[in-house]
């Protein structure tokens, strides 16, 4: 067996045809894990012997594989609560937190069979764009070690590049699954917002986040969509999703119609002739391409950067060393809180927290919230008026570049900010957004972007399987 060649799909047929057993394929990924993982550090914990003792029942006489699922080894972002483990969301604050409940989508892995090997590692609350500010240290590129993996979900990103596993979960509020998978070279799938729900979420930024699926191929984030997707009675801003047809079927070249936006210019001259070239290849197979001009879209970070920390202030408030996380004991309350939340909480955290504080602050709500509101307002229907036009999706890069250097940017933060460009208009608008590889640089991979109409996730799957054809 060569895990290394392995996709969900591959080792649903070899569970189910017992080319393999269970065990035989969970003891592989945990030797792998075991050999390569302290240079990585893409787990913040690992559930090895449950992992082992789900799957020897699994290889019983008797049992038979229910779902595509059913055996698969998992991944799970460390702000997703597996009940009974530890549950820290990459922090100080919550390093002893053992979550009391299971995640809703966590409840449907379990319940289609999947083995959860273990919690990946973060930035702290989802705050960062290369892994590097958890509590438990950076993460590092499996690809190159020397590189950061992207963040928020840097853990399950590392993870399946290292084929430690097969599937992963990550939440992404700006483009925490779709950053990490790029500079991975791996699949990231953000779905429509009201798509997947949020219950069990460790909340950055509630009206951005969305848990979504990280793969190693289109199918395969076809297939773990399908299972965690739909109406969730706990969590009532989740929506009634239509089953998925799988597998993904490619469409036809001269079914697509894709939009190009001329607002977002690619400055790295090396990455802009990869994305030109893959467009001439899509046109040549009969692809049609609109340009679009999207003028509030030029916006979209500083809206995002005003609208997220303000959210973070307030989600964050709760960890203040009294009912549970992180405490620093002291003789008044006031102190308690203070040194609490100085203590637990990291820098880039406490950065953020502040920004949003002063947003919210009197005398500066109107200015700077209500103002950002208002542009989110356009920028969804600026994408309205764009998929009005017939356009199927749009396509752009994933990030401005391949994966910069360890600590490059942790004292440059509006360097850092940057690389969310392409992504935050998607989270947004609500939007689903799928990245997949396409060509490298300095052997490193680049991730190529479609983003689709509201709740349109399957053909933004399809229409990612059409391109895989040609690139």
């Amino acid at each position: 067996m060569n895990i290394d060649n392995l996709t969900i799909t591959k080792a649903h047929k070899g569970l189910k045809n017992k080319d393999f057993s269970c065990q035989e394929l969970i003891k592989e990924f945990f030797k792998k894990i075991k050999k390569k993982e302290p240079d990585i550090n893409s787990f913040i914990n690992l559930f090895k012997d449950k992992a082992l003792k789900q799957a020897e029942k699994k290889d019983q006489k008797s049992y038979k594989y229910k779902s595509f699922l059913d055996g698969i080894p998992f991944i799970i972002k460390d702000n997703i609560l597996v009940k009974g483990n530890l549950c820290t969301a990459g922090s100080k604050m919550l390093k002893d937190y053992k979550a009391s409940y299971n995640a809703s989508v966590v409840e449907k892995l379990k319940k289609a069979g999947a083995i959860i090997l273990g919690k990946g590692n973060m930035d702290e609350f989802a705050c960062g764009s290369s892994g590097e500010t958890s509590f438990f240290g950076p993460t590092k590129n499996p690809l190159n070690e020397k590189k950061v993996p992207g963040g928020s979900s840097s853990g399950p990103a590392a993870a399946l590049a290292s084929h430690f596993v097969l599937g992963g979960l990550g939440s992404d509020t700006g483009g925490s699954i779709r950053e990490p998978a790029s500079f991975c070279g791996v699949y990231g799938l953000k779905p429509s917002y009201n798509r997947v729900s949020r219950f069990g979420l460790i909340a950055m930024a509630s009206s951005l986040d969305q848990i979504g699926p990280m793969a190693l191929s289109i199918d395969d984030l076809g297939i773990i969509l399908s299972y965690i997707q739909d109406k969730d009675k706990k969590d009532l801003t989740s929506l009634k999703s239509d089953p998925i047809d799988l597998p993904i079927e490619p469409l036809k070249f001269k079914q697509i119609t894709l939009g190009v936006c001329k607002n977002f210019p690619i400055k790295n001259k090396k990455q802009k002739k990869i994305f030109e070239n893959t467009i001439s290849k899509l046109k040549n197979k009969g692809i049609k391409f609109v340009e679009l001009s999207l003028d509030y879209i030029k916006y979209a970070l500083e809206a995002y950067y005003i609208l997220m920390p303000a959210e973070i202030s307030s989600n964050l408030a709760r960890y203040d060393g009294i009912k549970y996380g992180f405490r620093k004991e002291s003789k008044d309350l006031l102190d308690i809180y203070k040194k609490t939340r100085s203590q637990g909480f990291g820098g880039e955290v406490k950065t953020r927290i502040m920004l949003g504080s002063f947003i919210l602050s009197h005398g500066y709500y109107d200015k700077y919230y209500t103002q950002a509101q208002k542009i989110r307002s356009l920028i969804k229907k600026e994408f309205q008026k764009a998929f009005s036009k017939g356009i199927d999706g749009l396509i752009l890069p994933t990030t401005p570049g391949p994966a910069f250097s360890l600590k490059e940017k942790t004292k440059k933060p509006l360097d850092m900010y940057l690389s969310d460009i392409y992504t935050v208009p998607a989270n947004l608008a609500g939007l689903p957004a799928l990245t997949m590889p396409n060509g490298q640089i300095n052997d490193l991979p680049l991730g190529l972007q479609v983003i689709g109409d509201y709740f349109e996730d399957e053909k933004i799957l399809k229409i990612a399987k059409t391109i895989k054809k040609i690139i």
